[in-house]
């Protein structure tokens, strides 16, 4: 299974566990005109996820964001823009991480950040760690963030699920189509095969609870 970036044990990937439990992640938003619809399929699925929130997408969305908390949606820092956090300079992306937190911790407590892009070097990781953050990307990435078929995005998924999975899904503009159409097609096979989605602070907790280390 790919990774987003070149491969540290200080950023998660995914988590080792022999139950089929993995975690869902949607990166960009919060978008008005698409993740109400995400979340009323979760709901409908009985699926929780991780929303990697980018903190300038907020304005205007307040109260999206405050039903995807309440319906125990977990949220995540990804920073103020969309734009790859590997470009900024090392001041830079500690105020971007700041910033952003300033912005999402109004509405809950966060754990996990994603680089914009999904690229970092070990000072990013150290400063977002000083921060307060565990550096989380994925182990299964459809490349949705592009012009991919939603059925081809939906096949990959399905293909290369495992336990302890950690997957990466965009919302935003045409992203958040392709994020629906993409959650139909899987959200459903998914749960015929046993797997249950939960967010990433449910995956990580179920695995210790387990007795399996953190990778």
């Amino acid at each position: 299974m790919p990774h987003l970036a070149t491969w540290s044990p200080r950023c998660l990937y995914h988590v080792p566990t022999r139950d089929r439990v993995v975690a869902l992640t949607i990166d960009d938003g919060p978008d008005p005109a698409y993740t109400p619809e995400i979340v009323r399929l979760l709901d409908e699925h009985g699926a929780r996820a991780t929303f990697f929130l980018i903190s300038g997408h907020v304005p205007g969305a307040d109260s999206i964001v405050t039903d995807l908390v309440a319906r125990g949606h977990e949220l995540a820092n990804h920073l103020t823009r969309d734009e790859p956090s590997i470009r900024l300079s090392p001041a830079a992306f500690g105020v971007a991480i700041r910033e952003a937190d300033r912005v999402l911790s109004r509405f809950s407590s966060l754990r996990w950040l994603r680089p914009g892009g999904g690229w970092y070097t070990g000072t990013m990781l150290d400063t977002l760690e000083r921060a307060g953050y565990r550096c989380a990307l994925g182990s299964v990435y459809p490349y949705d963030g592009g012009a991919t078929w939603p059925p081809l995005a939906a096949a990959y998924i399905l293909a290369n699920t495992r336990p302890g999975a950690i997957i990466v899904l965009h919302e935003g503009d045409a992203r958040g189509a392709r994020a629906v159409s993409i959650l139909r097609r899987v959200l459903p096979e998914l749960r015929a095969r046993g797997y249950r989605l939960v967010t990433l602070s449910e995956l990580v907790a179920l695995a210790e609870r387990a007795g399996s280390p953190r990778s």
